[in-house]
This record gives C-alpha cells, structure tokens and sequence, in this order.
C-alpha cells in the first residue's frame, strides 16, 4: 500500500481495500469514506503537493491490525511530520486507517 501511496497512485491504492473503506482521524471523524471518497481525496492531495511521500520509522503487526509511525514529507521545502497510521485489515484488505497526529 505504502509503495502505491509514494507513486500518487490512488487507484492501485485503494484496490487494497475494502468496498466501503475509510480514512480517519483516530477515534474520531471520517475524512475519506468509500473506496471513491479516499480516491478523490488523495488525487486532491496529490494535486496540491505532487512530492508528497512517507517513509516508514517503524511498524508493527497485531492480528487484524498493523500500526506504523511514518514521516510525511509535503515537498522539499516543508518540514515532515510524523503519525502513528493503524491499518485495520478484513481478510487480505484494507477496511480503515485511522491517524494520530
């Protein structure tokens, strides 16, 4: 997913996931709802910050779970910042991932 994420690709992304999908803050509102929601809201973000990449500082697997702490570079000017990503997994895809920021 994270590869796909660092290539803007949206789509590819996405195909991870469940039907009805979300993106979240932690324990908190959903900002990206639905495989189409999360598509059209990260070719937007694409769009406003086309070197938008994350690397991973740590990961960590827990049955149906995986958290990582990633870095977010914006562009080569912004300062990065860092969230804790936990990944919430149905089966082989992707059905939440809700950040802590």
């Amino acid at each position: 997913m994270i590869g796909h994420y660092n290539a803007q690709d949206a789509e590819s992304y996405v195909a991870l996931m469940t039907e009805d999908a979300c993106e979240a803050g932690y324990r908190g509102d959903v900002v990206r709802d639905g495989r189409q929601g999360i598509v059209s809201g990260l070719t937007a973000m694409f769009a406003e910050f086309p070197e938008n990449r994350v690397e991973i500082l740590y990961g960590a697997e827990f049955d149906n779970y995986a958290v990582l702490h990633e870095r977010v570079f914006r562009s080569s000017t912004a300062e990065p910042f860092e969230v804790m990503a936990v990944y919430s997994f149905e089966g082989d895809k992707c059905s939440r991932v809700e950040f802590v920021r």
